[in-house]
């Protein structure tokens, strides 16, 4: 139900294409993804220079860049389903790896590898972040154009779009690619029904890619920052949802409790007023006290606490928390357990929160507790337990609050 809010719903892709010289060729475009709703909401084609990008582009955009052009070098061989020093010379005989972003397309028996120098693509990748964007994935090339094919009107073994000659078999995967600058589409494209300039077909589908990174697989160089930075986003996003979707069920409980508290306080008050007023019959007096008794009674079973605003405190204990920390649950006056094993019956803690989550290491959670103990409203805190468990990979916490 929240995956769409976990994922990236607008993404630019934007292709450079590295001409003679110090040449440059840039077209763009920016996708829309509202619920299972993909459009295009701007298309750039032939400009000569990045600062036309931040017309159509807002301010910290995830932006999906494609190189091609000079300095990339493209290479079909015999299928290598990962390249490393072993076999990288296959590719570029003497070349060094570590000088090279690598982006393998395995289609059947073989490999379309595209290399780029590494301080050539940083170069450009620092330039388009400053100018406030945000770059999330590289790739290289008409390569990412599979992912797309089957949203064009390309029904034929020949692909032809803006100089790239792409051969298929009858399965549709290619087993041939060429470049030459006169090859053209001999009819416009379309995507599904929305016509499209050939020279937006790869920006669209860098775009693509990085809107669906978590439902395909991305055709990309192997950036590893980038591939972080893409995670980080994703996992940041949904931390944020399913922190806020916890936080709504709790305020949801706590105002149904809230209401039923001050509704059972109300017939309290009436019931100690009528005590009051009806002192001629000690009969109806003693009726009305044990009323107020049971009324009392019922109130401390059900854990009141004289109507403390505890949304107030959650949320100011939530505006604290450290982004390390996963929340599980959090707890408000839980029963407690000594007191039931006496009085065999349930009892509820009187002004506590018990919270448990996780954490990677226990520095955050005591840096929580270090910043929720400015707090005046906080009366004491402990760490009850810290669990380390090595199959997750994280540790359990619970954190006892006196409020």
């Amino acid at each position: 139900m929240f995956e769409k809010y976990y994922r990236i719903n607008q993404a630019g892709g934007l292709s450079i294409f590295i001409g003679p010289g110090d040449s440059y060729v840039f077209n763009a475009c920016l996708l829309k993804l509202e619920g299972k709703l993909l459009t295009i909401e701007s298309k750039i084609t032939d400009i000569y220079g990045l600062t036309a990008v931040e017309k159509h582009f807002s301010s910290k955009s995830a932006i999906a860049v494609n190189f091609n052009g000079k300095g990339i070098l493209h290479k079909q061989v015999e299928r290598m389903d990962n390249i490393d020093r072993n076999n990288f010379s296959k590719v570029l005989p003497n070349g060094n790896i570590n000088d090279f972003y690598i982006q393998n397309l395995v289609s059947n028996d073989y490999s379309f590898v595209s290399l780029i120098r590494k301080n050539e693509a940083d170069k450009w990748i620092a330039e388009i972040n400053k100018l406030g964007f945000d770059v999330m994935m590289v790739s290289l090339g008409p390569f990412p154009v599979k992912n797309v094919i089957s949203q064009v009107n390309i029904y034929g073994d020949e692909i032809v779009f803006n100089g790239h000659i792409i051969h298929r078999d009858e399965n549709a995967e290619w087993i041939n690619y060429n470049f030459d600058t006169t090859a053209l589409a001999g009819y416009p494209l379309k995507i599904e029904s929305e016509p499209i300039n050939e020279k937006l077909l790869i920006p669209y589908a860098a775009a693509f890619q990085l809107i669906l990174s978590s439902k395909i697989n991305a055709i990309t160089a192997d950036v590893e920052l980038l591939a972080n930075n893409l995670k980080s986003k994703i996992e940041n996003n949904r931390l944020k949802v399913n922190s806020f979707a916890i936080l709504c069920c709790f305020l949801l409980f706590l105002l149904v409790n809230f209401g039923v508290l001050t509704h059972l306080n109300s017939l309290n008050t009436q019931l100690a007023s009528q005590l009051t007023s009806s002192s001629q019959n000690e009969d109806e007096i003693d009726q009305l006290n044990n009323k107020v008794k049971s009324g009392q009674k019922l109130l401390d079973d059900l854990g009141w606490d004289g109507g403390i605003n505890k949304t107030a405190l959650l949320d100011q204990a939530a505006a604290l928390l450290p982004q390390q920390i996963t929340l599980h649950e959090i707890s408000i006056n839980p029963v407690d357990q000594a007191a039931n094993r006496v009085r065999k019956t349930i009892t509820f803690s009187k002004r506590i929160m018990r919270i448990t989550g996780e954490s990677q290491n226990i520095l955050p959670v005591n840096e929580w507790i270090a910043r929720l103990k400015t707090k005046k409203w906080l009366r004491n805190i402990q760490l009850e337990s810290y669990k380390y468990q090595q199959e997750k990979n994280t540790g359990e916490f619970i954190i006892l609050i006196n409020y």
